[in-house]
């Protein structure tokens, strides 16, 4: 199995209300993939992070091997979410994949 962990900052210039909204959607949205994706075995999205945090969202994927992480990320339901849902409202992103 193969873990796949994201931290994105949402852009400052979206008000909090829509920071919210973009979250909640993102997080709808990320979870609603599995059973659409081959090998995507869970999806988990946290936004609830305490002030603590510099990070607004946190993926944390579970996908069954390395060839399903790569087919993943070009995956039409995963871009199209990707595409409308969190790249028009992040400004940094980081991730970790490794083996689980």
């Amino acid at each position: 199995m193969f873990k796949h962990v994201i931290l994105w900052q949402l852009k400052d210039e979206l008000t909090p209300e829509l920071k919210e909204a973009v979250k909640r959607e993102a997080k709808a949205a990320l979870e609603g993939l599995v059973g659409q994706v081959p090998g995507l075995l869970s999806v988990q999205v946290n936004i609830n992070g305490i002030d603590t945090s510099n990070a607004d969202m946190m993926l944390d994927c579970t996908l069954q091997d390395e060839a399903s992480l790569r087919a993943y990320a070009t995956h039409p339901a995963h871009v199209a979410v990707a595409d409308s849902k969190v790249r028009p409202f992040t400004k940094a992103r980081v991730c970790m994949d490794f083996p689980v």
